[in-house]
Formats: structure tokens, sequence, C-alpha cells
């Protein structure tokens, strides 16, 4: 899950609008073309509010006391490119490539809210033609976050309704195999901004004023409380409708060779910053079953960028396919036959295993931050 964003409806005016979405690699690099983009605590400073068409770079510095996240932005709120987590005083390189269009550079300090944001207009131009294989790609992991989306509502209707017959029982086993589809694909989900702050908000994330609802609401309700009645029954018939929303919506969601990258990127940093930490399903345990989900998610995105990777970069495929594996295998340590999802509790992971985990974890992270930039070579 993510920080929550609140959201404006405006879905007019950019459905001629196309992003080819982001590379981002950790840098210090200030290339003469770049925005220069400083972040603080209350402040979001670019050094231009408009660029040619194509390659969009910013040249990030947090010089805040609290980590933040840099957003281009549609109109509307979804996201064209993200880069999450950029702590104080670190600098951080982001590159789109963008259509003409009217957008939004945000700061989010502290990854929450509506953020600071500075308007930026791409004038003329075009993008470069990308390879074929490309295409089929994006095509092949549109119609992989579909069936992922459409296999996500039957299994939300078995928590549901087992929440609704008040059986706690049978809704703590329907909980994480509830959340996998979902999990697989979560970088789709949250650039439509508004879906995610509903159905994956931990209790740490929520805004003031805002009502804590989704599967994490439901997940304390159930392991702590031992509660199933009114209140989560609604709560549960809530998040079946968002879901449903999302399942509709996945069709519709900018996807493109970067993003596919970055968005295994994403998943990778999900495990980071909430799964191997304990923190995601605080509740329940259950974060491995997240966690193979996000790992699984990001290998498919993977895979089918793998033929133009590995001709533009076939060391950086070779150690991709190497880490995979790496982790794959040690995840599987922790398999077991007697849990719904498949997995040991979390909490009786020890701290030697986690930081394994995280090890492995980190050791794909930093070859996987360069596919986005070996598919547009």
């Amino acid at each position: 899950m993510r920080a929550v964003r609140l959201t404006v409806t405006a879905a007019t005016a950019v459905a001629a609008l196309t992003a080819l979405s982001a590379c981002t690699a950790k840098s210090d690099a200030k290339g003469d073309d770049a925005i220069q983009v400083t972040a603080a605590d209350s402040k979001c400073e670019t050094s231009t509010k408009s660029v040619p068409a194509g390659h969009v770079t910013l040249a990030i510095e947090n010089k805040g006391s609290k980590a933040t996240e840099v957003e281009i932005l549609f109109p509307d709120d979804r996201i064209v490119s993200e880069k999450e987590n950029i702590g104080p005083g670190t600098k951080y390189t982001l590159t789109a490539e963008v259509k003409a269009g009217s957008y939004e550079i945000a700061c989010r300090p502290g990854m929450k809210g509506h953020g600071v944001r500075q308007k930026l207009t791409v004038t003329g131009g075009t993008v470069a033609k990308r390879d074929p294989k490309l295409d089929a790609a994006v095509a092949a992991y549109r119609e992989y976050a579909q069936e992922q989306a459409d296999a996500t509502i039957p299994k939300v209707e078995t928590f549901v309704k087992a929440i609704k017959a008040g059986d706690i029982d049978a809704a703590k086993d329907a909980y994480a195999p509830s959340r996998v589809g979902w999990e697989t694909t979560e970088p789709i989900a949250e650039s439509f901004g508004d879906i995610d702050p509903k159905t994956d908000t931990r209790v740490n994330d929520l805004e003031k004023g805002q009502k804590w609802t989704g599967w994490h609401a439901l997940e304390k309700a159930l392991w702590v409380d031992r509660k199933a009645g009114a209140e989560q029954q609604a709560l549960a018939d809530e998040l079946l409708a968002d879901l449903t929303d999302w399942q509709k919506r996945v069709g519709k969601a900018e996807i493109t060779p970067t993003s596919m990258a970055n968005g295994a990127k994403e998943l990778l940093d999900e495990v980071a910053t909430g799964k191997v930490t304990g923190e995601e399903d605080r509740y329940s345990h259950t974060d491995l079953s997240d966690f193979k989900a996000n790992v699984d998610g990001a290998q498919k995105a993977y895979e089918l960028l793998k033929p133009v990777a590995q001709k533009n970069d076939a060391a950086l495929a070779a150690e991709l396919d190497k880490q995979f594996a790496a982790l794959d295998t040690l995840l599987d340590k922790y398999r077991t036959d007697k849990t719904s999802d498949g997995f040991v509790s979390y909490d009786t992971v020890t701290e030697a295993q986690r930081k394994e985990l995280s090890d492995a974890v980190n050791a794909l992270a930093e070859p996987l931050s360069k596919l986005a930039a070996a598919v547009v070579k």
C-alpha cells in the first residue's frame, strides 16, 4: 500500500494525453536540461514550468526533515511517474517520457495529503518509436492485470460472505487469499489515486478526519477485536464495491514499458518498506503472502520485458534471473500447507531471518532499478 492521496475528479481534458511513464535511478547527476526540484517540509520548487515533449528529467533534492514523494501527475491526479520514500538530504533522478499537455509536479512531505504542487506544461515535440516487442509486452501485461483483478473479486466475495455470516475463523482464512491479485498489480491500482486509500490504508497512514476502511480495518477487527458485526459487515460491503470499481478500471490504466519496469521496482519497494518489517499485515501476520504476491508481480513484468532487456543488456537480464531465482528459493523455505495463505505466520520469523529476506530483496532491487533504462535504449 501507499500513503493516502487526496484526489481531484477531472476525468475530461486528459483523454488525448498518453504518457510513456518513468525510469527511476538513484543519482546525484544534474543534467543541464533537467528540471531541478527542491522539496522541503512545506515547499516544492521547480526550475522551470515548461519543457518540450519527450524525455522529462527531474533532478530531485529533499532538503526537508521528512521523507517525501515526488510525482508527475495528469490533471485528474493519475500518476505519470513517481518516486516514493526520498529521505531527508537525499537526491534522486526521475525520468519520464511525456507527450504535449498539462501536468503537475507534486511534492508530498511525509508522503501524505495533496502535497505542494507546481504546474508543468509540455509543448510540441514527439516521443521516439519503440520496439514492437514492447507493445506486445504492454498488451500481455494489461491482460495479466485484468486477469488478476477478475480473479480477486470471487475471493473478496468469499471474505465478505464470511464476515456477513459472523464467521470470524472463515473470514481470517479468506483474508490473505483475497489480497493476492491486488498485491501483484498494486502500482496500477495506485496510479488511479483514489482506490488504494479506501482499500489498503494502514492505521498510521490515515489523514486527519479520514475514515478507516478497507482490508486493514477489517484485519484489526478480526484478529484483535474478534468482531464481525454490523460495522464490519458494512466495511466488507464497501471493500467489495471499491474493488469492483478497481476491476472495471484496470483496462483503462496507463501502461507502458517503462511504467511496467518501474512498477516492478515499486513492488520491491513495497516489500522492503512494509512486508519485511511486518508493518503491512501487523495483526494477521500474513505478510509473506503479500510479499510473495509483490515478487510475483514484479517478476511477471520483468519476464514480459525480458526479450528486449536481454537484447539491450544481457548482463542485467542474467543478474535479474539470478536474483529472482534466489529470492523465490528463499521464500519457499517459509511455505506451509497448514495455513490458507500457504506461509508461516510472520511473527514466527526471527530477526536474523528477516534480515536475510531483506538482503535478498535489496540484491534484487538494485538491478531491477536499471530495467526501465534497459528497455528504452
